[in-house]
């Protein structure tokens, strides 16, 4: 049997698009979103100390709250431009660099036949990335995550085409800004591109010798204590962290040789899944494999984090998978592990509260790699649903890539599975500005700025 088809008229599709518009727009003032920008303050508010009030980096507070900066200082030496304007302009280039972020990483996802899916299929993309809730937090605080995202990825495509003359510069400057992308530096191991593993270790030392010679203190200060203090970060069991050492902890069980075991367990699994991947040649396999394992070893990974699981669900859907990735993205568009905020204890606490961890570890352990592109792709049939109506002046053309290497239709996918603007309504509490991305009252003490 068939399932429904899109409006087959240009003015169908326009119709349509604007009551979605309407739809998502109505979600996202339901279920909280807005964080006032509350990271991007911290950014803020630490480089203006810093530069015009003789502060120190790590010494700086948000006034009325505990949170200050986390990153290592050469975080902090790539936003002085920060200095030079207000708050609300820093705001706005804030916002219009995540845009051109998202736009670099969705490109990077569809693939070489990006131009063919046409501002229909492109329009539902941004509906259905609208809901999804790391990306919104992403926004809202002001964070970096997408800008890292885009910075990784643009490795990612120059080691698949083959121009590797300069892969690694991304990676290794996402490395310098926050730790977690350094695990990329193992994936090029891994994938014995020695070349660009030098590189990216030779940028990342570098942009951290630049911090350093900025302001030796502060980066002493990082390295020596900052760096292996979780509490600066916020407390383990906060139901926003979604990282392996969150379940732990939400379980009683924080200790450090019990996660550490774990992670090496992770790791083994990663190496193992993405020399498989390496060895056929998938590149954006690897990738993806990677940006699950960072955030599942991190001992902090906070909801907004985890953008870095994207790649993830276009792969999964370029192997034929798009009803699986519309139900997984569809989970992580409803904020349901809030329903955890107080009491994360029992079974339904183990499951729920955790739901976005196990949705990043099933990724880890069951990701189609180091497999041929099926001759006929499964979103064929979806573009066949959205494809205009054809004419005697002019025939419809279709707009689904074949090329081997690219994770085309991951948007178009989760958008013919997972476009429901209601769902998660349900979940809807009032709006929120705390630092922790919750959409609860703050807890006691909630998580900071990362």
């Amino acid at each position: 049997m068939r399932g429904p088809r899109g409006p087959r008229t240009d003015r169908g599709r326009l119709l349509l698009v604007l009551v979605l518009v309407a739809a998502v727009t109505a979600f996202t003032a339901t279920v909280p979103l807005l964080r006032d920008w509350f990271d991007l303050r911290v950014y803020y508010g630490t480089v203006h100390t810093w530069v015009h009030h003789g502060g120190r980096i790590y010494d700086y507070r948000v006034p009325g709250t505990t949170y200050g900066f986390t990153y290592p200082p050469f975080a902090a030496v790539g936003m002085l431009p920060m200095a030079l304007v207000g708050l609300h302009l820093a705001i706005a280039a804030s916002l219009l660099l995540n845009l051109a972020a998202l736009a670099f990483v969705l490109r990077v996802l569809a693939g070489p036949g990006w131009r063919r899916w046409g501002w229909y299929r492109w329009a539902l993309a941004l509906c259905a990335l609208a809901l999804f809730e790391p990306l919104r937090d992403t926004f809202s605080f002001g964070q970096v995550n997408l800008i890292l995202l885009a910075l990784v990825l643009g490795d990612c495509c120059l080691l698949r085409s083959g121009r590797g003359r300069w892969a690694g510069v991304g990676i290794g400057l996402a490395a310098a800004i926050k730790l977690t992308p350094a695990l990329f530096i193992g994936m090029l191991l891994i994938g014995r591109r020695w070349r660009a593993a030098g590189v990216a270790t030779a940028v990342a030392l570098a942009a951290t010798a630049l911090a350093a010679w900025a302001d030796p203190k502060a980066s002493r200060f990082y390295w020596t204590d900052a760096l292996w203090d979780t509490s600066r970060v916020g407390r383990l069991d906060y139901v926003s962290n979604q990282s392996l050492q969150g379940v732990l902890a939400r379980l009683g069980h924080p200790d450090k040789p019990l996660w550490a075991i774990v992670v090496l367990l992770t790791l083994a699994v990663w190496a193992w899944r993405t020399r498989r991947a390496l060895t056929a040649g998938d590149w954006t396999a690897a990738f993806a494999l990677t940006g699950l394992a960072a955030c599942l070893v991190s001992p902090i990974t906070w909801v907004h984090h985890l953008v870095w699981v994207l790649p993830s669900f276009a792969l999964l859907a370029r192997a034929g998978h798009p009803r699986i990735t519309g139900a997984l993205y569809a989970v992580m568009c409803t904020s349901v592990v809030w329903l955890w905020f107080d009491d994360a204890s029992g079974i339904d606490g183990f499951f729920g509260s955790n739901l976005y961890t196990w949705i990043t570890l099933g990724l880890l352990l069951g990701l189609p790699v180091g497999q041929p592109r099926p001759e006929r792709s499964p979103l064929s049939r979806i573009a066949r649903l959205t494809a205009p109506a054809p004419s005697t002046a002019k025939p419809a053309a279709m707009a689904v890539s074949d090329q081997p290497e690219s994770s085309s239709g991951a948007v178009a996918a989760a958008i013919g599975t997972v476009l429901g603007p209601g769902r998660g309504r349900g979940l809807a509490r009032r709006p929120s500005s705390e630092p922790t991305g919750s959409t609860r009252p703050a807890a006691a003490k909630p998580q900071s700025s990362s």
